[in-house]
Formats: structure tokens, sequence, C-alpha cells
């Protein structure tokens, strides 16, 4: 199936529409959304850098990756928590008595 216009037209009117059936039901889905905006744009970003569109390919990952650093921070800070916890236990045990 190729994608024209009547058939993304008909896609996204099928998204909206599940959109306002989830909303009647105190269903949001907005957190998703915002969690999947910065994948998308860095998405578009490496197709246009393919499409040799290296300007705006570039713009839309930096935009992309400054999202998606900004909604995972707290996930980066308990990798490096572990990261460092993991460095002084080893120093720790590879204490040498000279």
């Amino acid at each position: 199936m190729d994608m024209n216009g009547k058939s993304a037209l008909g896609v996204l009117l099928i998204v909206i529409g599940g959109l306002a059936v989830l909303n009647v039901f105190n269903i949001n889905l907005g957190w998703i959304f915002g969690l999947l905006l910065p994948f998308i744009l860095i998405g578009f970003g490496v197709v246009g850098w393919m499409n040799n569109k290296k300007i705006i390919g570039g713009v839309l990952i930096a935009i992309g990756g400054v999202m998606l650093l900004g909604k995972l921070g707290g996930f980066f800070m308990l990798l490096l928590a572990i990261g460092l916890i993991a460095v002084g236990v080893s120093l720790f045990r590879n204490k040498r008595s000279y």
C-alpha cells in the first residue's frame, strides 16, 4: 500500500478520532506524545540528512536531541550515579597495601 494524500488523510483522521474517544473515557496519552516528539524530530532529521538536506537535517537532529536530553535527564543522572558507585566500589576492591 503506497501512501497517497487520501490514505494519509484517512490515517490522520483515524488517529484524531481515536484520541477523541480515549479523551471521552479520561485516558490521557499526552505524556507519550511528549516523549515521542523528540524521536520523531530526530527521525525526520536523519531522513533529511540522508536526502542531502544537511542543514535542516542537522537542525532537526539537534532540536530533537536537546528535547530528548530534557525528557530523559533523570534517567541519565541515574546512570551517572550508578557509574560513580561502581567506580567507587572498584577503588575499594583494588586497594593494595604497599
